[in-house]
């Protein structure tokens, strides 16, 4: 499962724009969202763990980690800024210190026990960044230091911070601001020459130089092609170099000297792919490469190893040695400058066997482990892994088999107690499985020592303990939140003492105030130690006490002196002790919560008539009603919504006798503007002297009060309209004035929708239209 960690410029440089519009930090988080829907295309990409780390301080640095979700991932890719320094040094480091975490809790590292490359957690850290200035909190750095505290248990076990099996690449922006004439060129991408590369180059990864959104794609491309399982192995040509071949001549770039004089093949810095088993998804191994000491068992400590192997080859020819039943080991080298070589010579039959220095007892070079091998179709280069000086073992294994028939005798045991004396100690258990292979599983006694101390696996256990519980708690910490800055320190570049301290204070502080004599000023007011700037705090809310019991002791102080700007200034602003912009500073997302915005606000007046309908507080429509609040006559209710969601049996006096049938809904209104057309007003006959005109009449204020009385009675629920009715009938005044009454009264039951009372009115009217036109047909007559 290979872990792709994504390290992310966010230093205040990554703000600078391009030709294309966009900034910086918009091009990498785009071309990590597209290195995504690459490496996607392969089955593969099921197992891979994605982690995001930016350039703050851990552990607000790292926004997805070991237990992160892909779609936290992508919140927090999306949701970087771009407002740090470029503390790259600091931001690998605890990059790699992440991918570390967890090593010592599963033993991958096996100190002191040899190195198994089947045992493996391939990472690859692809840092994106602009190539400027490394600038830190201590000033601008030329060359790219990693710092060697960290918090990380057993961290002194391993010289480098980084393992053999994690890679670093990076892509260094190079866009410019103007779009250029210049055509790009063609071929490979070059790498950048920023104070990153050398580290990329140690890592066995590389850098590239981006300069266009072309090349930008090129390179993602590339890195997804980089994602092998496998580790990086530093293989040095030890001996003289191999005779040219007879009838043979090498034309190789590779036979190129560098400067130096030394050839390019005989220093590589390579990956040897660890593929997995096609059946299980596993990589299967069975020897280990042997360390670069012997153990001690009276040592109390272990050496600290470098992070990859360093290798020898020797260039003299020697022939394959592979027995049936012994177990052996092959990796595939990756394309260099020592396979082109080697492929170039055209030598399948021969091999180069390889060293580790240091790993016998009493040679400096060691004994062999293995050897380095063209296959048989010149195609690749492959390692062979063996047993610790297998020329020696596999003869008396070979015999073993085909001569005694797994019965040893005596001469064959001392051959081979001699054997087990130059064999590094923890290869025992290696042995005892392959020996379990072919079927002798009893020639190792179960006693034998695999060589640490005591001590030594103590400490080792203690770190795995130490390991877990710091795992744990960065786990836990991870997506909290930078607290804020109380404000910005200034540091003090003077030598001598601060301001405070002078014996002339009191001078001094006069001449500022103007109560003393100016006198001349050999220090900055404002570079004293331990001098804060404050920062504005936009999380500060209003405040609007009614209570001086309710201000804090310590806010006592601002809030006197927001009285006092309220008092001079009474504008509508700073009534409640904030500035004018301080209004229109609301992120978008609370712009509309108007529901917080009642909460806080003041209980408003009761109203002056509480029989009225109460209107809810709806934003943006004041006309809507609270449904829950209105009088609805309960025999003919209001239909609201879909016409389709009720029915009503048909009326028995119906005719159709069918089905039911849908009675259609109206609005009293209209219905009444329907039902009722109004009259023909008849001439008007002279009015006598002092009579007064329509509907001023002596009785209006009559009137008023059985409005009033009318309107209580409408409120009412049920049927019971009979008082209603009583009251009509003493309405004082004119014809035209007790219609214009019952007109009034007849709105005023349509907004309680009572449709029965309603009706009754237009009948009550027309019955004062008909008593109206007989009368004026009997006076015309």
């Amino acid at each position: 499962m290979p872990v792709l960690l994504f390290l992310i410029d966010t230093s205040a440089s990554m703000n600078q724009r391009t030709h294309l519009g966009t900034t910086y930090l918009d091009i990498a988080k785009g071309a990590v969202e597209t290195f995504i829907k690459l490496r996607g295309r392969d089955p593969a990409s099921r197992g891979d763990r994605y982690m995001l780390v930016n350039f703050e301080d851990v552990p607000y640095g790292i926004k997805a980690g070991w237990k992160e979700s892909h779609a936290t991932f992508m919140t927090e890719l999306r949701n970087l800024q771009a407002t740090g320094l470029t503390s790259i040094g600091q931001s690998l480091r605890n990059a790699f210190d992440l991918l570390n975490l967890n090593r010592l809790v599963t033993g991958i590292d096996n100190y002191g026990q040899g190195r198994n490359p089947f045992f493996l957690e391939p990472a690859i850290i692809i840092a994106i960044s602009d190539g400027n200035k490394l600038t830190s909190t201590s000033g601008v750095q030329d060359e790219l230091h990693l710092p060697l505290t960290t918090p990380l248990p057993g961290s002194e076990l391993t010289k480098e911070p980084f393992r053999w099996d994690q890679r670093l690449f990076a892509l260094v922006l190079r866009i410019p601001g103007n779009a250029s004439v210049e055509p790009e060129p063609v071929g490979g991408v070059p790498p950048d020459d920023s104070p990153i590369t050398p580290m990329c180059e140690v890592t066995g990864g590389r850098s590239y130089s981006v300069f266009s959104q072309r090349t930008l794609n090129q390179c993602l491309e590339s890195l997804v092609q980089k994602i092998q399982s496998g580790v990086v192995i530093k293989f040095e040509k030890t001996g003289p170099d191999p005779p040219p071949l007879e009838g043979k001549s090498l034309i190789c770039c590779c036979l190129v000297p560098h400067s130096s004089g030394v050839q390019p093949w005989h220093c590589c810095h390579k990956l040897i792919y660890v593929r997995p088993n096609p059946k299980t998804g596993v990589p299967i191994g069975h020897w280990p490469i042997p360390e670069a000491f012997w153990p001690d068992q009276n040592s109390p400590t272990l050496p600290p190893r470098s992070a990859h192997p360093h290798v020898r080859f020797s260039c003299l020819d020697a022939e394959p040695m592979v027995i049936d039943k012994v177990p052996f080991d092959k990796y595939e080298l990756e394309p260099s400058p020592l396979t082109q070589y080697i492929l170039e010579r055209k030598s399948p039959h021969t091999c180069w066997q390889v060293f580790v220095c240091n790993s016998a007892k009493y040679s400096d070079l060691g004994q062999p482990f293995g050897y380095l091998k063209a296959s048989t179709a010149l195609n690749c280069v492959n390692l062979f892994v063996m047993p610790y000086n297998y020329p020696v073992l596999l003869p008396l294994l070979d015999d073993l088999i085909k001569v005694h028939k797994f019965k040893p005798t005596l001469k064959w045991r001392q051959s081979f107690e001699n054997y087990l004396k130059t064999m590094p100690p923890y290869y025992i258990g290696s042995l005892r499985k392959a020996l379990r292979i072919m079927g002798a599983p009893n020639l190792l006694a179960d006693n034998m020592e695999y060589g640490l101390s005591y001590s030594v696996v103590s400490y080792l256990k203690k770190l795995s303990q130490q390991s877990k519980i710091e795992y744990d708690r960065l786990i836990a910490s991870i997506g909290k939140k930078l607290p804020p800055e109380a404000g910005i320190k200034v540091r003090w570049r003077g030598g001598g003492i601060s301001l405070g301290h002078r014996r002339d204070f009191i001078q001094q502080l006069q001449s500022l105030s103007g109560d003393g004599p100016n006198m001349p000023m050999e220090l900055n007011p404002k570079e004293f130690q331990g001098f804060h700037l404050a920062m504005l705090n936009k999380g500060l809310k209003p405040q609007s006490f009614r209570n001086p019991y309710d201000i804090p002791r310590s806010h006592l102080l601002d809030q006197l002196s927001r009285m006092r700007r309220n008092l001079l200034n009474t504008s509508v602003c700073n009534l409640r002790g904030q500035d004018s912009d301080q209004l229109h500073s609301v992120p978008i997302a609370q712009m509309g919560n108007y529901q917080d915005f009642l909460k806080s606000a003041p209980q408003p007046l009761r109203d002056a008539d509480p029989e009225q309908p109460k209107r809810l507080h709806t934003f943006g429509n004041p006309f809507k009603l609270d449904k829950k609040g209105m009088m609805i006559d309960e025999a003919d209710e209001f239909v609201t919504g879909p016409q389709n969601k009720g029915k009503r049996p048909a009326d028995s006096n119906n005719s159709g006798g069918g089905g039911p049938k849908r009675r259609r809904c109206m609005s009293p209104l209209l219905r009444l503007g329907r039902a009722y057309t109004p009259p023909v007003t008849p001439p008007a006959s002279p009015r006598p002297a002092g009579e007064p005109p329509p509907g001023i009449e002596g009785g209006t204020e009559v009137n008023n009060e059985l409005r009033a009385l009318i309107t209580k009675e409408i409120r009412k629920p049920g049927r019971h309209y009979e008082k209603i009715f009583l009251l009509l009938k003493q309405i004082q005044g004119t014809l035209d004035t007790r219609l214009i009454f019952l007109h009034n009264i007849i709105k005023e039951a349509a907004r309680f929708k009572k449709r029965v009372l309603i009706e009754q009115l237009e009948n009550f009217l027309e019955e004062i239209h008909n008593r109206a036109n007989n009368m004026n047909h009997v006076d015309t007559l």
